[in-house]
């Protein structure tokens, strides 16, 4: 076939202006990064990825695991990895519950609660996060008082300009015993709820859902409990004359992150879910009132769970944010991802390398947050015949 027939054809032509496409996005990368390596030798300075097993030789703050400085630089990663996961997780679920108690306020009957949620979210969807953040720190550490004079908010739970000390749970033996029960019994509970669930559904007689969940819930826990040694002991905060010893802490930077996470990400939940809460028809209110069923009922049974293939979509958009807004934490020196990338940055003289791995890590975390929340949307969204 003559090249002449090939341009004609329209097929043709779309793969040959794709593959010139494909051609000049390759060219100008090899160009670049031949460049950038050339200019790097230059310099003497090292490429590659040998530096993860050297020493790091520096401190982190807050490690969620066992961490040295004569560790490598590679586990320094993972302590970074694995606090900002914490933090952003954290600040999805507390945001989570809190939005979608103050979305459910602001449609409040009442004027005072219902003004009081619109400034909140306002307060907070309209300032950069990056303030909130400075503002927080600045709280903690300037006006909050010293270790010695620490505010007991609750019984065991201290708060001064050193951070929060909360009660901790110290296992001995057991952990893994107690935690396949939790699973185990969390998956039954659940189980339990959506069999009673479908045959309410089906047949509209109510089944004895909560009561039976929470059987299943504790009875593997309890079996656990009587087959294996379970030893743990809860280490509670003792304020000294000088200090605070025992219990567990947590630094001013991960309370003043947590925070502005938190209070951010429920402000834009706030508004998504009364947003989907509105977007259902006045008719299946009425409908549940005529039958009898409270206000809060009601919306738990009929509103909700209709408002769910509404809220779900954008709550995926937010989520994610939320994990890439967590690279705030190196303003006010919280040790996440890009703070100790940043210090192994300078200390190695390497750059391209690490921020390429953060790069990947937050591509990671953010495509298997669209994916989880995509197959959940799928689990709710209305089926068709």
């Amino acid at each position: 076939m003559s090249p002449i027939v090939l341009l004609r054809d329209q097929r043709a032509r779309e793969l040959a202006y794709q593959l010139i496409c494909v051609a000049v996005v390759v060219g100008c990368g090899w160009y670049l990064l031949s460049n950038a390596l050339a200019n790097l030798a230059r310099q003497d300075i090292a490429t590659g990825f040998n530096y993860l097993g050297r020493e790091a030789g520096f401190i982190i703050s807050e490690t969620p695991i066992a961490y040295e400085p004569s560790d490598s630089y590679g586990r320094a990663l993972l302590v970074g990895l694995l606090n900002t996961v914490k933090v952003a997780v954290l600040s999805i679920v507390l945001g989570t519950i809190i939005g979608t108690l103050v979305g459910i306020a602001r449609m409040s009957s009442n004027p005072l609660l219902s003004r009081l949620m619109l400034l909140y979210v306002e307060a907070l969807r309209n300032v950069p996060l990056l303030l909130y953040l400075f503002l927080w720190y600045s709280v903690i550490i300037f006006t909050l008082p010293s270790v010695k004079q620490a505010i007991a908010l609750l019984p065991g739970v201290y708060v001064s300009n050193s951070g929060l000390v909360i009660p901790a749970v110290v296992w001995h033996s057991g952990f893994w015993s107690i935690t396949l029960a939790v699973v185990l019994g969390t998956a039954a509970a659940l189980g339990w709820q959506a069999v009673a669930r479908r045959r309410r559904i089906a047949t509209g007689s109510s089944q004895a859902g909560w009561p039976i969940a929470v059987v299943l819930f504790t009875l593997p826990i309890a079996v656990a409990a009587l087959l294996f040694e379970i030893n743990v002991d809860f280490d509670w905060p003792v304020l000294g004359k000088f200090r605070l010893t025992g219990g567990a802490h947590l630094k001013p930077e991960f309370v003043a992150l947590l925070l502005g996470l938190t209070l951010g990400t429920s402000a834009t939940v706030a508004e998504i879910v009364r947003s989907g809460i509105l977007a259902i028809g006045r008719g299946q209110r009425e409908a549940a009132r005529a039958l009898g069923l409270p206000d809060g009922l009601a919306m738990r049974l009929v509103i909700l769970p209709q408002a769910l293939r509404i809220i779900v979509p954008p709550l995926t958009n937010v989520y994610v944010t939320t994990f890439k807004n967590s690279s705030l934490a190196i303003a006010i020196g919280y040790p996440d991802l890009v703070m100790v990338s940043n210090t192994i940055m300078n200390q190695t003289g390497q750059a391209i390398e690490p921020i390429a791995l953060f790069m990947l890590v937050y591509l990671f975390l953010s495509l298997a947050t669209s994916m989880l929340m995509n197959w959940y949307n799928g689990h709710v969204a209305l089926k068709g015949r």
